[in-house]
């Protein structure tokens, strides 16, 4: 397998450290709102990875934090504490913001069938991982004390900017962010390992630490999370493309300054969902969440088809059109699956082998999910049976997990139980004013007990029943039988 590798530029082939295993972390929520669609486009490549190794025959040990506590508006170690500030709009704790949003995330993640990491660890539950951190790097001289807060100091180091030609003047967060400066910075890199002293004295959650009563700096808490689960190597570290710099920049920093030798060999980052109108925020335009989708009628099994259709390094744009179309062709290919018989001859293995081999060789190229599609596509221009074109597509969905041995399954039997309806029907004559009054009477009831008048649709059933009329309800519909 091929995979680009953001820390060298270029692509590798994936050799994990271990024999059949990997260890891989990602980057998980700041669980102060709701996910946006861009968030999510993130966590689904990053599934598809993780399922995608897994399939291949490695062992996965995936990691994810929960931020809950440290992330500041800026990720210059700046403004407020975005957990605080959430709390403040909701009028509710920190830990009730934490915990409705963190249930929120994964209900998306449900819904768009994204596997729970093994592991998710809050960072409010390894305070002590923290500070045991930052006492190693204190006591290493790559971190220093100043105006009550702990920082690193990026000068120790012989290359700090590992991801890309940034320059210091790139931090000047006063012109960037219109906040002022951290003046205790020995340097204009240097961040925080650890706050006692904020401009929000309200902060809610705080600890005891060796340096005051304080709370961890954001980029700290990802290091602490991924050495207590996965030990001091790692092999796959994940995260949005906006998490290059600074905060994978810093946590490759204190990582490596803390253990002594390379931490991560290879960095995975997915590019962002923009709009027309540019980057997708929280703060701007029509805030796009998975259930704004689904109220406006979207299936979110359709947004993920979506984002397989485009190589997870090309930022994609997010319209409502773009959106209909893949709806609409997420939909046909559905119905192409539905006409197929499982029944319909025994397995073809050269056949079985040979869409696959397509499928891996997509997938082993960077992860290629427009590929993987697109030889998806290809199972059905296969000359071969039914049952193997469906165990393929089955095949390839414990990867791209878009429910379409599912989707048509459901679409058969919607096929099968109106053409027993109808058959039903046609049994009786619809002239018939005896067939005709039944058929009434079943509209009323459906009615009766859409309106949750169940007591009228218990009288309908057994009016019928007393003229030796039986119902027979079923999630499409309700058919009869007389006698």
């Amino acid at each position: 397998m091929l995979l680009y590798n953001s820390l060298t530029r270029k692509r590798e082939e994936f050799v994990p450290r271990e024999a059949g295993k990997v260890s891989m972390y990602t980057c998980g929520p700041t669980v102060y709102h709701f996910a946006h669609i861009g968030n999510l486009r993130t966590y689904i490549m990053e599934d598809v990875l993780e399922k995608y190794l897994s399939y291949s025959g490695y062992e996965v040990n995936r990691v994810m934090n929960i931020t809950d506590v440290g992330h500041l508006s800026s990720d210059g170690d700046t403004g407020e504490d975005k957990m605080l500030k959430g709390a403040k709009r909701e009028h509710k704790t920190v830990l009730e913001i934490a915990k409705y949003y963190t249930d929120a995330f994964f209900s998306d993640c449900d819904k768009l069938n994204i596997k729970v990491p093994g592991t998710v660890q809050p960072a409010t539950g390894c305070i002590a991982e923290f500070i045991e951190l930052v006492e190693g790097l204190l006591n290493k001289g790559y971190a220093y004390i100043a105006g009550g807060n702990v920082y690193f100091d990026t000068s120790k180091l012989e290359e700090y900017y590992v991801f890309n030609d940034f320059t210091e003047e790139d931090l000047e967060v006063g012109v960037r962010e219109g906040v002022e400066g951290d003046e205790n910075k020995k340097n204009k890199a240097d961040f925080v390992l650890w706050f006692t002293k904020s401009k929000f004295d309200d902060q809610e959650l705080k600890w005891d630490s060796p340096w005051g009563v304080g709370y961890p700096g954001w980029h700290i808490e990802c290091s602490g999370i991924s050495m207590k689960y996965l030990g001091e190597y790692l092999d796959i570290h994940c995260g949005g493309i906006d998490n290059q710099f600074p905060h994978h920049t810093n946590e490759i920093a204190q990582s490596e300054a803390y253990i002594g030798h390379k931490w991560c060999n290879y960095w995975f980052h997915v590019y962002h969902l923009n709009t027309n109108s540019g980057k997708m925020s929280k703060s701007s335009g029509e805030f796009l969440t998975v259930s704004l989708l689904e109220s406006k009628g979207y299936n979110p099994l359709a947004y993920r088809y979506f984002c397989l259709q485009s190589h997870y390094r090309k930022s994609l744009v997010f319209s409502y059109e773009n959106l209909d179309n893949a709806t609409t062709a997420y939909n046909k290919l559905v119905v192409r699956l539905a006409q197929l018989d499982e029944n319909d001859g025994e397995l073809d293995e050269a056949a079985f082998s040979e869409g696959k081999k397509k499928f891996t060789d997509a997938l082993d190229n960077d992860l290629n999910t427009s590929l993987a599609v697109t030889a998806l596509y290809d199972v059905l221009k296969l000359k071969t049976n039914g049952k193997t074109k469906l165990a393929l597509i089955a095949d390839f969905d414990r990867v791209l997990s878009i429910g379409l041995v599912e989707a048509a399954a459901k679409v058969r039997a919607e096929k099968r139980a109106e053409e027993e309806k109808k058959n039903a029907e046609n049994a009786y004559d619809m002239s018939d004013p005896f067939v005709a009054e039944i058929v009434g009477l079943i509209e009323q009831r459906k009615q009766a007990k859409k309106d949750k008048n169940y007591a009228e649709a218990d009288r309908i059933r057994e009016y019928l029943a007393s003229k030796n009329v039986t119902l027979i309800d079923t999630p499409q519909g309700t058919t009869f039988k007389i006698g």
